[in-house]
């Protein structure tokens, strides 16, 4: 009894332990119970993700989403159930997704941040998991009303493109060709001929003096000569042998170093107050004192008459304010490879009982690796059955052959078949017979008995012991291959189970790097659930092979001591009977041996 409790205290603290991992504590607030699931999303802009300072107000911010930070068999296969919630989860922010492919686990989701300062981190709410919502797009009011015009280039090649902000300024055709895989989604290309042109609208009109900002990922093909990205009237901003400038009439502003060829760069020019400044990647490259004219006319884009542009653009946007320095340095870091100012969590909440850390791992398995942590546990299924048996089997055995020996050593020279046993039940016998020394000891008795019925009284010849050696001797071999069968399926477990976890842990680890690659976003929050997934499979083929390799091994023993004592009783036996035998040949009188 102490030993149970004790087993059970175990059992209890075990379960406790699971409980911990599983279950975490809720949150104080869900905004809506329709929705299953929420992650945090944090915008850091602290030196642990991009180091700005100062005001960066309203910023449109990126999302990443992947099968290493999203569970998409969770949510709508469209994404349609997606919202994102500020931080006093209560106020839904405006939206909208640029790309979500659930077979491929990758999406883009535009977020409006109503306000953002430097030097804090902001923390929002992804919701998903809700098969009755409808969409919740916001694409206008993503973009504040600052906006003039901003293109994601999301349509394809020959498609008009499509102004994603209220003001609807639309190109007047498409681009010339496409990349599926730009910086964010879909991206522009222009072979050199060619430029989108945006028609004048009073949306666009920008009278002498005022603030204006363009900002764009630009992947240059080729450095060499003049190659305008934008162009109005005496307004272009282009690069000359890869060094950006902005040229109003005479007046010009230069970067000091070319963009990166065949790499995006992130370029922004700001005007305000007499000054005209370029960025390259969030920072401040060239700067000149210069005022822009009244703009009013068409706007050229990915070229000019006489200036070509060879490359690719994405993400275009307009404004008829100049963005803080502090915005471009973030959105140049949310929108490129480092990915530093957005943080997808590791950890889903499932509403109503919280998420856990374990929950999370295994929402991250990939398809294969399910199979494989099935078949792992098919094989650890298979292998506790088998222990069960061999172990109920063996003790069976030797509580049978326990009894046999008692009976045994009490008949001492006078064996008879194990019916006629002075004193022995029916159920006894029964019990006796079915034993594996039992076996032994009635293929014997029968040896002795057909040679009594041809011989007589005669002694045993040295080759009739012999025969009667060989026929209990096959017995031994009986039993010990019923003893071992079927413990093949140890030797599997033990020596396959982790060869098979492995095998879909380096898949699972192949496809969560192949999945960051795809999706761009180079980071350990990226990386690290879907590795931790991909292991499962490790521990699953070693939560097979360790059991039965403990199982096989005390198995084993047991089996072996059992074929050492059948051994062993078969010398004893065969000695007695051919003693008898000679016994019965000296002493005439009749034996009960002799009896059918």
């Amino acid at each position: 009894m102490a030993g149970f409790g004790c087993r059970a205290r175990v059992a209890q603290f075990v379960l406790a332990l699971l409980a911990s991992l599983l279950i975490a504590t809720p949150a104080h607030a869900w905004w809506d119970t329709e929705w299953s699931y929420r992650k945090p999303v944090t915008i850091d802009t602290t030196a642990s993700g991009v180091n700005v300072s100062g005001t960066l107000g309203r910023t449109v911010v990126l999302i990443r989403l992947h099968s290493g930070n999203f569970t998409f068999t969770e949510a709508l296969e469209n994404g349609a159930d997606l919202r994102i919630v500020d931080s006093d989860d209560q106020t839904p922010l405006p939206y909208h997704i640029e790309r979500y492919n659930s077979a491929d686990g990758l999406a883009t989701v535009w977020v409006s941040v109503p306000t953002l300062n430097g030097g804090e981190k902001r923390q929002l709410w992804l919701y998903f998991g809700n098969p009755n919502a409808s969409v919740g797009d916001d694409v206008a009011g993503t973009f504040d009303p600052d906006y003039m015009a901003v293109y994601h280039f999301g349509e394809n090649a020959g498609q008009p493109v499509a102004d994603n902000t209220a003001n609807a300024n639309n190109a007047a055709g498409g681009v010339p060709g496409v990349n599926d895989n730009g910086i964010v989604g879909r991206s522009a290309r222009f072979p050199g001929q060619g430029q989108i042109t945006i028609n004048a609208s009073p949306s666009l009109a920008m009278p002498a003096g005022a603030p204006f900002t363009f900002s764009a990922w630009v992947k240059p093909d080729q450095l060499a000569g003049d190659a305008a990205l934008f162009s109005r009237g005496p307004l272009v901003i282009g690069a000359n042998a890869g060094i950006p400038y902005v040229a109003i009439g005479a007046a010009s502003a230069r970067a000091g170093a070319p963009l990166r060829q065949g790499e995006w760069n992130h370029l922004a020019v700001t005007a305000d107050a007499g000054t005209i400044r370029i960025y390259v990647d969030g920072v401040e490259a060239g700067a000149a004192s210069a005022q822009l004219p009244a703009l009013d006319g068409a706007i050229l884009l990915g070229g000019a008459p006489g200036r070509p542009f060879t490359g690719e653009l994405d993400e275009v946007r307009l404004s008829k304010v100049a963005r803080p320095a502090a915005m471009l340095m973030a959105v140049a870091n949310a929108e490129g490879p480092s990915g530093s100012l957005v943080n997808v969590s590791e950890t889903a909440e499932k509403q109503g009982g919280g998420g856990g850390v374990l929950g999370f791992v295994l929402s991250k398995i990939h398809g294969l690796d399910i199979g494989i942590i099935a078949l792992c546990m098919v094989l650890l299924a298979l292998a506790i059955w088998l222990m069960v048996s061999k172990m109920r089997y063996l003790n069976a055995a030797e509580r049978g052959n326990a009894v046999f020996k008692r009976r045994f050593e009490a008949l001492h020279e006078e064996l008879t078949p194990i019916a006629a046993i002075p004193g022995i039940s029916k159920e006894e016998a029964d019990f006796i017979a079915k034993t594996p020394l039992g076996r032994l000891y009635e293929t014997g008795i029968e040896e002795l008995q057909v040679r009594q019925r041809l011989r007589g009284a005669r002694p045993l010849s040295g080759e009739a012991v012999e025969a009667m050696r060989a026929a209990v001797d096959a017995v031994v071999v009986a039993e010990n291959q019923k003893l071992d069968k079927w413990m093949v399926i140890l030797t599997i477990a033990i020596s396959g189970g982790p060869f098979i976890g492995l095998l879909g842990t380096v898949i699972g680890v192949m496809s969560t790097f192949g999945g960051v690659a795809m999706a761009g976003d180079v980071n350990v929050n990226a990386i690290a659930p879907g590795i931790a997934a991909a292991l499962l499979a490790t521990i699953a083929g070693l939560a097979c092979a360790i059991p039965s390799l403990f199982g096989y091994n005390y198995l084993n023993s047991r089996i072996s001591a059992l074929s050492d004592e059948m051994r062993v009783f078969v010398d004893r036996l065969i000695t007695r009977l051919a003693e008898m035998q000679a016994d019965l040949s000296e002493s005439p009188p009749p034996l009960s041996i002799a009896a059918e």
